[in-house]
């Protein structure tokens, strides 16, 4: 099918695309990679009357590093390319949790085209980034013509397929912490290559002096209408030294939040939960050994 007909505008100043908001209200999409956006348009799930092309407004394309009171803050810009994210050299040594996930993200045409502003604001439940961006502890800048606010990663995701961008604000920027002693991973179950999760795991790490957990990130995907905080299984290790068997324990409560559902391609429900302990298992066991080569260093 080829969507319906629609007005095509390309504003060169995030200014003009907020007025272009401003003027068509829910008439209107965003358009930034493009990957989720122009599938539901080809099969007329979604008809906007005006698309908002993005993509000529130069500044929300970077990866930074700024300091942040006692820590580092990673900043990304909310069109910068999954292929970016992937291959970044900051990101590898300062978050490598973020180019894991991103080199898991489709096919090389989606990592050059899809960004990862755009994949959150389509807040797609089996996507990817928003289990990472939840076990990052992140936060959202939103703009409106009114100005700015920004969101807690938990609170951004509302509902299948429902942000909390509201029809007048754009995505401009996901900032998180970077502690000295810290490190993260994604494990992802997919049916094949290039496929949305099965079940995704995102883990981040932060350590003390002694080797205990300061702070504990596990985000889910794919398991609950929204990626979700597995906030039991923090608690398991949360101030408390990562052993073996607290991993386990861990992994186990991840499980039982879960809330995943029956699904002819992708398994059962039990499948699902039995699949997530196993790759938070993996997640938090990767995310502490990245943690400890950074003590090392």
């Amino acid at each position: 099918m080829i969507p319906r007909s629609f007005e095509y505008v390309s504003p060169t100043t995030l200014e003009q695309a907020l007025t272009y908001l401003d003027e068509y209200g829910s008439n209107s999409k965003i358009l930034a990679g493009g990957q989720s956006l122009i599938p539901l348009m080809k099969l007329r799930l979604a008809s906007p009357k005006y698309l908002i092309d993005i993509n000529r407004i130069s500044g929300l394309d970077y990866i930074l590093e700024g300091a942040e009171k006692d820590s580092s803050s990673i900043r990304i810009g909310s069109m910068t390319r999954h292929h970016s994210i992937e291959t970044s050299s900051l990101l590898w040594r300062r978050a490598p949790i973020m180019p894991e996930a991103a080199s898991m993200i489709g096919d090389p045409q989606v990592r050059n085209n899809g960004t990862l502003g755009g994949s959150l604001v389509h807040a797609d439940p089996a996507a990817d980034w928003g289990a990472v961006i939840i076990a990052l502890g992140a936060k959202l800048k939103l703009r409106s013509s009114s100005g700015e606010r920004r969101i807690d990663s938990d609170s951004f995701f509302v509902d299948s397929l429902t942000s909390a961008a509201k029809g007048n604000e754009i995505l401009t920027e996901i900032s998180f912490p970077v502690e000295k002693i810290a490190g993260g991973s994604y494990a992802k179950l997919e049916r094949k290559s290039t496929d949305f999760a099965t079940v995704g795991v995102a883990a981040q790490l932060a350590l003390d002096a002694s080797g205990n957990c300061e702070r504990v990130g596990i985000g889910l995907a794919s398991v609950a209408p929204t990626s979700v905080r597995a906030t039991k299984a923090e608690s398991i290790l949360r101030w408390h030294e990562p052993t073996k068997a607290r991993i386990e324990d861990a992994a186990k409560a991840a499980a039982e939040e879960s809330r995943p559902m029956d699904d002819p391609l992708r398994g059962s429900a039990a499948y699902k939960r039995a699949m997530v302990r196993v790759f938070t298992e993996r997640a938090l066991t990767r995310a502490l050994e990245r943690a400890k080569r950074t003590e090392e260093r």
